[in-house]
């Protein structure tokens, strides 16, 4: 089923981010989201995810779907290892299949490693692994792979463009080659909503 969102307005106070805003995210399919700061990209996934509500217009498509994300920030348990952090999200992960999923982005023997005690990079993979590893059939991704060096992100990438594959993924980024090598076919870009009375 197709995720949509029609005629949607979003506003903090009195700004305006998303204003009688359409789109349309193919079932199955990736769909890159860009746009200048500010244009409502964050917003938008946070509509989609049923973390916010719109002021009018609806999304649909959402109900009864299983959804997984990774946001700008990792959002991880500081407390809990790594392998805690992915049971929490996945409790049926068998030891097997969390140490390939780690192997996968470079993190083979961290899976008891608490994250505080983590890089800032390790931990982005290790939001990107819960996430992947979710069994969810809508993947959500904000800007998932800033932070990482070049190497280590093109690795990310490659297990990424494995575990999306037929799901419905939705991607904001501006690199032209993390939307190529997740099959992201279809685009929608955003622009910032002229506020009335600005100079």
């Amino acid at each position: 089923m197709d995720i949509e969102v029609q005629h949607v307005d979003k506003s903090y106070a009195s700004r305006a981010v998303l204003r009688d805003f359409s789109a349309v995210f193919p079932a199955g399919e990736a769909t890159v989201i860009t746009g200048p700061s500010g244009a409502g990209k964050t917003t938008l996934l946070r509509l989609v995810l049923g973390l916010l509500h719109p002021d009018a217009g609806s999304v649909t498509g959402t109900k009864g779907r299983r959804m997984a994300a990774v946001f700008q920030e990792d959002r991880l348990c500081e407390g809990l290892s790594v392998r805690r952090n992915l049971l929490f999200v996945r409790p049926d992960l068998s030891a097997d299949m969390l140490r390939e999923h780690l192997t996968r982005v470079g993190l083979s023997g961290e899976e008891r490693t608490r994250v505080r005690e983590l890089s800032g990079g390790m931990r982005r993979r290790v939001a990107i692994v819960r996430a992947m590893a979710a069994a969810a059939d809508v993947v959500v991704l904000d800007e998932p792979l800033r932070g990482l060096d070049a190497a280590t992100k093109a690795e990310v990438l490659r297990y990424m463009a494995q575990e999306t594959a037929g799901r419905t993924v939705l991607l904001v980024t501006h690199d032209e080659e993390e939307a190529s090598v997740l099959g992201a076919r279809n685009r929608i870009e955003l622009d910032r909503v002229e506020r009335t009375g600005e100079q």
